[in-house]
């Protein structure tokens, strides 16, 4: 089992900032893929950026540009760079850990979700 705890959601103004922090614990020798996901309300869960234990990134289109992954291996630790935001950037944040065990396993595990709130 993999436990994952964000942090560093909040209110901010259009164009403003903001950091999200996710910690994983638990059985973490096996987590592959780390990443950020959003939904909004009354939309379906997106991804918005993804790294790879190695560094590799991946953007969603509305995100490319203004926000930055990036990834702590030591500390298993996953972060959001949220820069120029906007009020359609609105939703909970969701951390999301992929794990792939010895046996080849695969297992997608989640945080509890932060909420961002982009608004004057």
């Amino acid at each position: 089992q993999v436990q994952l705890v964000e942090s560093g959601g909040g209110l901010v103004q259009p164009g403003g900032s903001l950091r999200l922090s996710c910690a994983a614990s638990g059985s973490i020798f096996g987590i592959t893929t780390m990443g950020w996901y959003r939904q909004a309300p009354g939309k379906e869960r997106e991804l918005v950026a993804d790294i790879t234990r190695g560094g590799s990134r991946n953007y969603a289109a509305s995100v490319t540009g203004r926000f930055t992954i990036s990834r702590d291996n030591a500390k298993n630790t996953v972060y959001l760079q949220m820069n120029s935001l906007k009020p359609e950037d609105t939703a909970v944040y969701y951390c999301n850990a992929k794990t792939i065990s010895v046996a080849a396993t695969v297992r997608y595990y989640w945080g509890q979700g932060t909420q961002v709130t982009v608004s004057s």
